[in-house]
């Protein structure tokens, strides 16, 4: 399991003591826990855990927000305890269970997340939402600035209590980082969205940079990448149906060129 983000403040910071119990010594008493919380402030922001909200320009009107559909995420007890089924460890319990362990790659999912969130489109602040949509029809909102673990261990982990619990949240203000939100993920998205989905199967090859360039700036747009080694995302939602590579590409590699392709549309560099 994940350790929750967060850190222990000192008890002594906690309690309030009025200038009666201080005496003389209670300005100096205030001005040394004054400046001993601020360095605790300084401290949580150090963190390499701790999400912290990049700087967004108020100016920005524009940004994108990513699907990552056909998640395979699922949670199933081996042993004594519960664990993010994947393929590499859990491939003789899913024969068992007469499922082809093909099917159960989370890592996709790992990698896709990584992806967006790692990207100079996200760190300008231009990633509006990111949305996972799982196997199992659960729905998951990442926050932009959140910090996804960076190895898939961690992740799993961090995966099977959210599943659990339906959220995770950051210590402090209790801000939800990732949370399990009611279906259909169309009901969160903005109106005049144009959903977009990409696939290898699909008739219509396009270059991604001449695609969106050729985008209005005054609609939404939401891209629909399936985050499973084979199959295609769902198209009932879907209002363009777009390959960008005469390649199967991984999702990870996809998401990769449309974030690269909105950057130089939005000179981001």
């Amino acid at each position: 399991m994940v350790r929750a983000y967060g850190i222990k403040v000192p008890k002594s910071l906690k309690r309030k003591r009025s200038d009666e119990e201080l005496g003389s010594e209670g300005a100096d008493y205030r001005d040394h826990a004054r400046e001993d919380e601020m360095k605790n402030v300084d401290l949580i922001e150090d963190m390499p855990s701790i999400p912290i909200m990049p700087p967004v320009d108020e100016s920005k009107k524009h940004g994108v927000i990513f699907i990552l559909d056909k998640a395979p995420l699922e949670i199933g007890k081996v042993g004594n305890k519960h664990q993010l089924l994947n393929s590499d460890e859990h491939a003789n319990f899913l024969k068992k269970q007469g499922k082809d362990p093909s099917e159960y790659r989370p890592d996709i999912v790992h990698q896709a997340i990584l992806a967006i969130l790692d990207s100079p489109l996200t760190k300008a602040g231009r990633l509006q939402a990111l949305y996972i949509h799982s196997t199992r029809n659960a729905i998951i909102e990442v926050k932009p600035h959140v910090r996804i673990p960076r190895t898939f261990r961690r992740f799993c982990g961090l995966m099977v209590q959210l599943l659990e619990k339906q959220k995770i949240t950051a210590v402090g203000n209790r801000e939800k980082l990732l949370a399990l939100i009611k279906n259909p993920v169309t009901d969160h998205l903005p109106v005049n969205s144009r959903k977009i989905g990409l696939s290898y199967s699909s008739n219509k090859l396009v270059h991604v940079r001449d695609y969106v360039a050729a985008a209005s700036d005054d609609v939404n747009l939401v891209f629909v990448v399936g985050a499973m080694a084979h199959g295609v995302i769902d198209k009932g939602y879907i209002d363009d149906f777009i390959s960008v590579s005469n390649y199967p590409l991984s999702a990870a590699c996809c998401l990769s060129r449309i974030c690269n392709a909105l950057e130089q549309k939005w000179k981001i560099l």
